[in-house]
């Protein structure tokens, strides 16, 4: 896998995707304080720092969280003074170049009645972090197969101009049949409507995934580091007083 050159700009907006979106088109579904956001708790478990480098942004993170609170960031591999890495995984973050987007017809748009069955396939499938109210950050398609929902994709951040496709699973049951592959066209169907482009994050040590996405039209953007830190302690907030 190589890194491509498109919108790799330092500066590029999915640099930092979830400060993008709380601060813009999810801005009401964020706690924020100052240059340190984060979503609703029954939302998603992401917390967004404006620059990880700033210790502004640090203090404020703190303040967000309070002592011994904890935050998923990403970007972060050494934490500022007051804060410990408790453990980082590494990703990357893919990008539509020439994806045939499509509407399925056996796609259904799902809703808050199917949050336990949604949450039920999560469980068996672990395509990352999904909760309760996760389904209103965007439009969440399923397929079905004698009633039961077997397959799942939707859209979770959403920076201005972009929108993640996230939480692609299917049953075990029912795999090797192109069932997730035909969900993501279909919600990047919607997403293109709207005149914005998808993108999509997976685990670095997700190779069949990655290898996927690749073959059906998302392009290796970056590599990227997503790290879960505790405040242990008040020295950000000294830092800066």
């Amino acid at each position: 896998m190589s890194v491509t050159s498109i919108d790799a700009s330092s500066s590029h907006i999915l640099d930092n995707p979830a400060w993008a979106a709380l601060t813009g088109p999810h801005a009401h579904f964020a706690q924020r304080i100052g240059h340190a956001a984060r979503y609703h708790r029954d939302v998603a478990p992401f917390h967004a720092l404006c620059d990880e480098g700033d210790p502004r942004a640090w203090a404020d993170l703190a303040a967000l969280v309070g002592p011994g609170g904890t935050a998923a960031v990403r970007g972060v591999t050494e934490a500022a003074a007051g804060w410990e890495v408790v453990r980082t995984g590494h990703g990357v973050q893919l990008v539509d170049t020439a994806l045939r987007a499509e509407p399925d017809p056996e796609a259904v748009r799902l809703g808050p009645d199917d949050v336990p069955e949604i949450l039920d396939l999560v469980a068996r499938t672990e395509p990352g972090p999904y909760l309760p109210r996760t389904l209103e950050l965007g439009t969440y398609l399923g397929i079905r197969h004698q009633g039961r929902l077997i397959t799942l994709a939707g859209e979770r951040l959403h920076p201005p101009g972009w929108t993640e496709i996230s939480a692609v699973c299917t049953d075990p049951d029912h795999r090797g049949r192109g069932l997730a592959t035909r969900l993501v066209r279909a919600v990047a169907a919607g997403i293109r409507e709207r005149g914005e482009r998808p993108f999509l994050h997976a685990a670095a040590t997700n190779v069949n995934a990655i290898r996927l996405y690749e073959s059906i039209g998302f392009t290796l953007r970056r590599r990227t580091v997503f790290s879960l830190v505790r405040h242990t302690g008040a020295a950000a907030l000294e830092e800066t007083a």
